[in-house]
């Protein structure tokens, strides 16, 4: 889900920071009766996942009556909690934007010298390092300390309608808790917002031109008309442009507002939906419409005692289901932006140290590594002259470039091992589509080999399209992306909503039931299959396909370039 590509060194800290946070609350502060932590394992690079099971009675017993004081004593606050989590979160970003790498000097400034402070920049540079990946440990643990608690809300309520509703499906339970305004979709508002406002000021024709963002912030600023449109474009850049195109784990998926690119090309696309007179509102009023029709003929069909459940167990997953998507704006996308960007800061300080080529080739080093590297840049300051050192390392990151570049043309396979019989961590149900009917589509998947021309997923959000693919790995690839085609990629990030308003349907290899590219499709009521495992190894650009978001069933009509008929895998 979170790294589909293989993990550079650098950027390895984040699994292991929220291997350690996440299975932390998981085993040893929420104490789940049912799920242990979630163990990692990386081959070739890429990063597998392997949840850990309690099927044992007593111990499950024993940790239930833990778990319930605790989650109890959450859920009765929750509101409060919430409130006291984004103070929290907003002011470990105030101070990791605080920090800063710069240069070494020359020789130690006179102020230095006359406090009498007795320590060195380069004595603060290894601190301030130290305080950077204390930073990123402490938002790990922020993102984990409600999130947990969250998806097994929504899997409880999932679980009890499944057991009182046997027919009902995952989508359906989905939809009850749908059409609740989240601040993840905010950036997307604001371009929406912007696209508008463009219009209004009669600077549209700008935007639309396809001009790179420079050339077209160029032209804007030639008239008051634009220079006011720019104006409200910064402000809104700090935090919403803080938006990852990626999951926000991997340094080379770049931010908005590292690259404007990707937003200025959803403008171009707004601003003409706009000029025809398009609504592009988010239609909250029909999803609170559906919900509460959908949770009033379920309700009708219980006795008192198991109503009153269901309207408690449903309350609860709408409470928490802001956290569930608001957390990723905090924690991924803006924190994640800002940590990735001091990086590069301190990749310049080693590039002036005279230790690697380019500001970048920090992330081809593991974080206890820069330690190294700091000591010897401090070393090569102190003495004055040019050390062994400068040739090691850029040697090294030269050959981790080159094997990094080769695992990254390995297709890797959706799952390896001997498969679990059954899956109870709520993170891995919810978010990671991963259950036991995940696991035996995976198998039969791998065993048919997609020969008959259909596979299946997990059905996300209903209805049925047809339309000609478009395979996309990357968000570079978006823009290859033509009206009304059909999304078949390894998973969406939440900044991929800005083509949303133009597919007609979304396949991914990985997601669940609460996963972005799930919740988005449902908010703009377009069908949606997850969890294939293979959508991306058997669908090819071109190919026209069906899909079911009822049934989860994607079926290849016709080959790009070939009539209908026959094989997949040929």
């Amino acid at each position: 889900m979170h790294n589909p590509e293989p993990l550079y060194p650098f950027d390895l800290m984040m699994p292991e920071s929220w291997l350690v946070s996440l299975n932390q609350y998981t085993t040893r502060v929420w104490n789940l009766p049912t799920a242990l932590g979630i163990e990692h394992r990386i081959v070739n690079g890429y990063l597998y996942l392997s949840p850990n099971v309690i099927d044992d009675p007593a111990m499950a017993a024993e940790r239930e009556p833990v778990f319930l004081e605790r989650a109890r004593h959450y859920f009765d606050h929750w509101d409060d909690i919430y409130d006291n989590w984004v103070a929290k979160a907003e002011d470990c970003i105030k101070r990791l934007k605080a920090i800063r790498f710069e240069p070494l000097p020359e020789r130690e400034p006179t102020e230095t010298v006359l406090s009498h402070r007795g320590t060195t920049t380069a004595f603060d540079l290894l601190t301030t390092y130290s305080r950077y990946l204390e930073n990123m440990h402490e938002m790990a643990y922020y993102h984990f300390e409600m999130l947990n608690l969250s998806y097994g809300a929504y899997l409880t309520f999932l679980e009890f309608c499944k057991g009182h509703f046997p027919a009902i499906t995952d989508d359906l339970v989905a939809r009850m808790v749908a059409g609740i305004d989240v601040i993840l979709y905010r950036p997307d508002a604001e371009l929406r917002r912007l696209a508008a406002r463009a219009v209004e000021l009669g600077v549209g024709g700008a935007l639309k031109s396809g001009a790179a963002p420079d050339a077209v912030v160029a032209e804007l600023r030639g008239s008051e008309a634009g220079r006011q449109w720019l104006d409200e474009l910064e402000a809104v850049k700090d935090p919403w442009f803080y938006y990852s195109t990626g999951s926000g784990y991997c340094h080379a998926k770049r931010a908005w507002i590292d690259d404007m690119r990707p937003p200025f090309a959803a403008l171009a696309d707004y601003v003409g939906r706009v000029e025809r007179g398009e609504d592009l509102s988010r239609p909250l009023e029909a999803l609170r419409e559906e919900r509460e029709r959908l949770a009033a003929g379920y309700r009708d069909l219980l006795d008192d005692e198991d109503a009153a459940a269901f309207d408690g167990l449903l309350a609860l997953a709408r409470q928490v289901f802001p956290f569930v998507e608001n957390h990723n704006f905090y924690v991924e996308h803006w924190h994640h932006s800002i940590f990735f960007n001091k990086a590069r800061e301190l990749g310049a300080v080693l590039v002036a140290a005279g230790l690697l080529d380019a500001d970048d080739d920090i992330f081809f080093l593991h974080r206890y590594e820069v330690y190294r590297v700091l000591y010897e840049a401090e070393a090569r300051w102190a003495l004055g002259v040019p050390t062994r050192s400068e040739y090691t390392w850029r040697a090294e990151v030269a050959r981790r470039r080159r094997i990094h570049a080769a695992l990254e043309k390995w297709n890797p396979p959706p799952a390896l091992g001997v498969p679990p019989e059954t899956v109870t961590e709520p993170i891995t149900v919810t978010l990671f589509g991963i259950n036991s009917d995940t696991i035996n589509r995976w198998l039969a998947a791998e065993d048919a080999d997609g020969q008959d021309g259909s596979f299946i997923g997990l059905a996300v959000s209903p209805g049925v399209a047809e339309g000609v693919a478009r395979v996309v790995r990357r968000v570079e690839e978006l823009d290859e992306l033509n009206d009304g085609e059909i999304l078949v990629c390894p998973l969406t990030a939440p900044s991929w909503s800005i083509v949303f308003a133009r597919i007609a349907a979304a396949v991914s290899d990985g997601g669940g039931i609460m996963s972005h590219a799930a919740i988005v499709s449902r908010e703009y009521r377009l069908p949606a299959v997850a969890a294939t495992g293979i959508g991306t190894q058997v669908v090819r650009t071109g190919d026209r396909v069906r899909v079911d978001g009822n049934t989860g069933l994607v079926t290849i009509l016709e080959r790009a370039g070939v009539a209908a008929a026959g094989a997949v895998g040929t």
